[in-house]
C-alpha cells in the first residue's frame, strides 16, 4: 500500500492524489456514519428529517444533542451513537493524517528495530 523504508520517496504529485484519495476515505466514513445517525433519530425518536440532521450532526461533531429525546429507543441510540461517534472521530482524523504521518516517517527513514 505505502512505500517500503528502502524505497525513494513518493513523488509530490503521487504523494498529493494519496492524500486526496485518504481525505475522501476520511469523508466517506463520516458522511456514512451521519447517515447511519440520521436514520436512527428519524425512525427511533421520531424527529423530522431535518432535526435528525441536526441532531446526529451536533453529536458527530461533538457538541451534543440538540432535541429533547422522549422514547426508550431513542435515548439508547444516542448513547450508543455518541460513544460510536467519539470513536468514529478518531478513526477518521487517523485515515486523513495516515498518508502525512507515514512520509515523515519514512522521510527520515524511521526503523523500528
Amino acid at each position: 500500500m505505502f512505500e517500503r523504508h528502502d524505497e525513494p520517496l513518493l513523488p509530490r504529485s503521487a504523494f498529493l492524489r494519496r492524500v486526496l484519495q485518504y481525505a475522501v476515505i476520511a469523508f466517506a466514513i463520516d458522511l456514512g456514519s451521519l447517515g447511519v445517525g440520521v436514520v436512527g433519530y428519524h425512525f427511533l425518536e421520531g424527529l423530522s428529517w431535518i432535526d435528525s440532521l441536526l441532531n446526529a450532526a451536533m453529536i458527530l461533531g461533538g457538541e451534543g444533542p440538540v432535541s429533547a429525546l422522549h422514547t426508550t429507543a431513542g435515548k439508547v441510540f444516542a448513547s450508543f451513537y455518541a460513544l460510536y461517534s467519539g470513536l468514529i472521530f478518531l478513526v477518521a482524523a487517523g485515515v486523513l493524517f495516515l498518508p502525512v504521518i507515514h512520509r515523515f516517517l519514512h522521510y527520515f527513514n524511521f526503523d523500528s528495530d
